[in-house]
Formats: structure tokens, sequence, C-alpha cells
């Protein structure tokens, strides 16, 4: 698809399942999607070649640093697809003093060592059926598809002093969501991520600075029409 895009596209963004294999087809990565292994922006230079960046990777620092994260904590990720690698490199560039990720796919979470490893981040893998126990982390980042964690709504160890991010923003709020503020856990939605990567990519694209309060106006107005 992207080899046969012409020159009228200025850039494409990308969601799982594309975001490791976009790395394929650039002919340039940025330091971030290199770190991460993967990527959620593809940019057209003007020689014709793509350029893939991770933007997830800013914009995740960007609404943890908003809602109270500071250096030092410990951070526990569901999931362990391309979002999980963008929320771990993120967690390196807050400064966390460990990464918990819980996984179905035992393989999936060994995939992500060397990404650790590389960001010189301690890292721990542990079963999906331990999640509950996990969620006492200072930042918990769910990275799952909708519905994968609704059952540990209830059963998991809420800490006020948690900090919850659900990368999903439809339905909203999730049950874990739900939950978590319940608790009196501070929250980050999916909306906000949707926010702040795309400040990143629409800059790539146009070269202009992104009118972000417009933006915002407009997210806000997209999901009340919901």
């Amino acid at each position: 698809l992207v080899a046969g895009l012409g020159p009228e596209w200025a850039g494409l963004s990308l969601t799982m399942p594309l975001k490791e294999v976009a790395l394929t087809v650039a002919a340039e990565v940025s330091a971030t999607a290199a770190a991460a292994g993967a990527a959620n922006t593809l940019v057209r230079r003007p020689d014709g070649s793509w350029y893939a960046d991770n933007t997830d990777v800013t914009g995740m620092v960007a609404v943890l640093t908003g809602a109270g994260v500071v250096p030092g904590g410990s951070v526990t990720i569901l999931g362990a697809g391309g979002t999980a690698r963008a929320a771990l490199t993120a967690a390196a560039r807050l400064g966390a003093s460990s990464v918990t990720v819980l996984a179905r796919r035992p393989a999936a979470i060994e995939a992500l060592r060397p990404v650790a490893a590389g960001l010189g981040v301690p890292f721990t893998g542990a079963g999906w059926e331990t999640a509950p126990v996990h969620a006492g982390a200072d930042v918990l980042v769910s990275t799952v598809p909708k519905g994968v964690a609704d059952p540990l709504a209830d059963r998991s160890a809420w800490r006020p002093a948690t900090v919850y991010f659900d990368a999903l923003y439809d339905p909203w709020p999730t049950p874990m969501a739900a939950a978590a503020q319940a608790a009196g856990c501070r929250i980050v939605s999916g909306l906000d991520l949707l926010l702040a990567q795309a400040v990143g990519q629409l800059e790539h694209c146009t070269g202009v600075a992104a009118p972000v309060a417009a933006m915002a106006e407009a997210l806000s107005v997209a999901r009340v029409g919901r």
C-alpha cells in the first residue's frame, strides 16, 4: 500500500497492528521509533522515501507528566504490542524505577526484553493472570484492545496514588477507568493521548505549528457527537 501511494500523500497515521511493520518500509527511522521498535507515523521525504517516527512516546510523556507522574516510580503495562513498546519507551524517559509488562502471550513479553535493555529500564515480565496484583504500581498503563482488561476492573488492588492511563477512548469510561477513578486514582484517557500524539503528527506532515487549542476543541465536539 505504502509503495503505491502518490506524491500527494504527505504522511500516514498508523495504529495497531501496523506499528512494528511500519519500520520496514521507512528509509529513515527516528531515534524514538528505533528505541521503541514501533512507529505510528510515516512522513514522505522530498525524495519520495519515508521517514518513521513515534509520536505516541512524546504524547505519553506529555500526558503522564501533566497528570503528575514524577521520576522514580514503578510502571505496570498491560499488553505487549506496538503501543506497549511506546509506553515502555515513555517510562524510560520518565525515569521509571522499574517496568512490569503483563501479557497473555509469553513470547510477546520476551520480545520486549531487548527493548527494555536498550533503554536501560529494569524489566519484569509476568503472566496475565497476575495483573490484579500489579495494579497498585505508581503508573498503570493499559494498551490492550477493547474488552480485554474489563474483567480486571473489580479484581485489581487499586491505590489512590496510582495514575491510571487507558489507551482506549471509545467507549469511555472503560470499566478499568471507572474502577480506578472510584478508587481515587488520577485518570489519563486515550483521548488525551490521541490529541497529544496528533500534535506531532500534524507538525510532521504540514511543517507548521499545530493549532493545539483548535484541535482540542474539535476533539471535544466529536466526542460529544458520539
